[in-house]
């Protein structure tokens, strides 16, 4: 059976070898339609609340050879055991994804949700927002109708084909709005009369328009600071003050719900110009520096908590890199020595770090980095001689392939390095303008210009969901199911 596939199905499934490799581990035959599955017991108890409860009910069927699952398809079952097993197979049609989602459902896989999610893009979010709304496969349903309300203008034809509670429910959320904010250090007594500047905008694309959203807490510094969205929340972390680059200890964190700011521990390790990126309840705070040392650490904050801890170092010390994340998988992008780019996975559940790709390629200075589908995109500017030139390389996660995209993007004063991903589009701003690209078959086509962000140097972005005026509750079709 390919890694990436579960065609070719046979009636003996294997995982990890199956009853060849060794009968005391793959310890249990289940059988759905005409397959029959050899499993290891342990992984089924593992990661199925379904088989976990069955087989510490005292039932007979928990202590049988074989188990007979009814109204299962095989195939879907088949995906199951390949993301138990650590894979993360292609869905290659509608069926098969939909034997998929009731299979997460039925067994109640975390980990087949969480996989399902991943995969949910413009192909086939309508196909799993409903197929979820049917199994009552909450968490699905709602990323689904998410990714349907962020792309609903390119959707609306194709949503009149779904029930009309289906509909309304995508229409009650809240679209992901596009965000900026300037480089500000804190504010000092000696500052207050540029204070109006310090402000937090969005990009209202009806209007054309960019409106003020908040101000930045007066000891907040988004100067070489680390600056993140988790869970809806801005996280402002550290940074710098004054000229010698003093680092700072405050760190606070916008509630776009509320539209209130709190302040948050700073980290053991103070540090500035670092990479800061959020993941399942999680703040990393990668590399850095202080006072001009550059550094490998590598900090975490556990939301939940309030509480900082050290991670695994990185491979070397770094400032100034690239972060992002694809497939809810976190990347790091090291481009020195100059003519070299890294790519480095992080891995929470084994807190390590391993080499995903390396490409060699001519730049002048800096990149930027960002994920769409399984796709990584690598931009930075060109060799010395044409330094305002930007050239884009893209690295595939499923086939671990580069390929350098055709043609050039103009960087006029960085405004492909403040690239973010909503949906199938990436947003890039400067002060001249925003503007918005399509991005399919590994190009990125010029498809929209809006106004440019009101505010001169370098600045941070990043999408927001900000609260409707009419909060009126909805009801959830799928909790109706």
């Amino acid at each position: 059976m390919e890694p990436n596939s579960c065609h070719g199905l046979e009636v003996e499934a294997k995982v990890e070898g199956g009853p060849a490799a060794d009968t005391k581990m793959a310890d249990l035959r289940v059988r759905v339609e005409g397959s029959v599955f050899v499993v290891e017991r342990a992984l089924l108890e593992q990661g199925s609340e379904y088989f976990r409860a069955l087989f510490h009910s005292g039932m007979r069927d928990c202590r049988q050879e074989e188990l007979d699952l009814k109204g299962l398809r095989a195939r879907g079952f088949a995906v199951a055991l390949q993301v138990l097993a650590g894979g993360r197979p292609a869905l290659s049609d509608d069926d098969e994804i939909a034997e998929a989602v009731e299979c997460a459902a039925f067994l109640q896989v975390e980990s087949l949700t969480k996989h399902l999610l991943d995969l949910v893009d413009s192909d086939n979010c309508l196909l799993m927002y409903q197929t979820a709304a049917a199994f009552g496969l909450l968490e699905l349903y709602d990323g689904a109708a998410l990714l349907i309300r962020d792309m609903y203008p390119d959707l609306e034809e194709d949503l009149k084909r779904l029930p009309g509670e289906l509909v309304e429910y995508v229409e009650s959320l809240a679209p992901s709005v596009f965000v900026a904010v300037g480089t500000h250090t804190s504010c000092t007594t000696a500052e207050l009369p540029h204070a109006a500047t310090r402000t937090v905008c969005y990009l209202d694309e009806d209007e054309n328009d960019w409106k003020v959203l908040t101000e930045l807490p007066m000891e907040a510094s988004t100067t070489m600071a680390g600056v993140a969205v988790l869970d809806n929340r801005l996280y402002i972390v550290g940074g710098v003050c004054g000229g010698r680059r003093l680092a700072m200890e405050s760190c606070f964190c916008y509630d776009a719900a509320t539209n209130a700011w709190s302040a948050l521990a700073s980290p053991q390790q103070l540090r500035y110009n670092f990479m800061l990126v959020g993941h399942e309840d999680h703040l990393y705070a990668i590399g850095g520096e202080y006072e001009k040392a550059i550094m490998a650490s590598v900090e975490r904050y556990q939301v939940s908590t309030g509480t900082w801890s050290f991670a695994s170092d990185l491979p070397r010390p770094v400032s100034g890199g690239a972060c992002t994340k694809a497939m809810s998988r976190i990347f790091v992008c090291l481009w020195k020595p100059m003519e070299t780019t890294e790519i480095y996975e992080y891995l929470p559940n084994g807190d390590r770090w391993t080499l995903v790709a390396t490409l060699i390629r001519p730049q002048s200075y800096g990149h930027c980095m960002v994920g769409h589908r399984d796709d990584l995109y690598v931009m930075r500017n060109g060799p010395s001689d044409d330094f305002l030139r930007c050239v884009m390389d893209c690295y595939s996660l499923t086939s671990g392939q580069w390929t350098a995209l055709p043609g050039h993007y103009a960087n006029s004063r960085g405004a492909l390095f403040t690239a973010k991903v909503r949906g199938d589009s990436a947003f890039t701003v400067n002060r001249s303008a925003t503007l918005e690209y399509t991005v399919k078959d590994k190009k990125w086509k010029p498809r929209t210009q809006l106004r440019g962000f009101p505010r001169s140097g370098s600045m941070w972005t990043f999408f927001l969901r900000l609260p409707k005026a009419d909060t009126r509750p909805v009801r959830n079709p799928a909790l109706h199911s």
